[in-house]
């Protein structure tokens, strides 16, 4: 299983229920992750606005933001190499990478 890491863009929180309007995809990324959670699988993700130091000092994270700008987040980790850019993993992904069923209905 990899290990999974996600470097979110600057934000007020990492659900998408925050603010004027609910961002879908931030409610799907966030329901699967606690999904995974309740198998024992953990995604650890960082936030540019709360732990701008990870972004700092994770080499790859820091070179690829120096390169792209904050414009490439998010960005996926897969075992310490990025797997993907721009956007987030598609529950398909999830699944494909961490070799588990990934469903978001409760």
């Amino acid at each position: 299983m990899k290990n999974i890491e996600i470097f979110d863009p600057a934000m007020c929180c990492s659900t998408g229920v925050c603010g004027p309007s609910i961002d879908p995809e931030l409610l799907r990324v966030a329901t699967v992750i606690n999904s995974l959670k309740e198998k024992g699988i953990i995604i650890k993700r960082h936030g540019l606005s709360s732990e701008p130091q990870d972004f700092i000092s994770n080499k790859v994270i820091s070179e690829i933001l120096q390169k792209e700008g904050a414009d490439i987040l998010p960005v996926t980790l897969a075992d310490g190499e990025i797997v993907k850019t721009k956007s987030y993993p598609t529950n398909e992904e999830f699944s494909e990478w961490l070799g588990v069923e990934i469903s978001t209905k409760p």
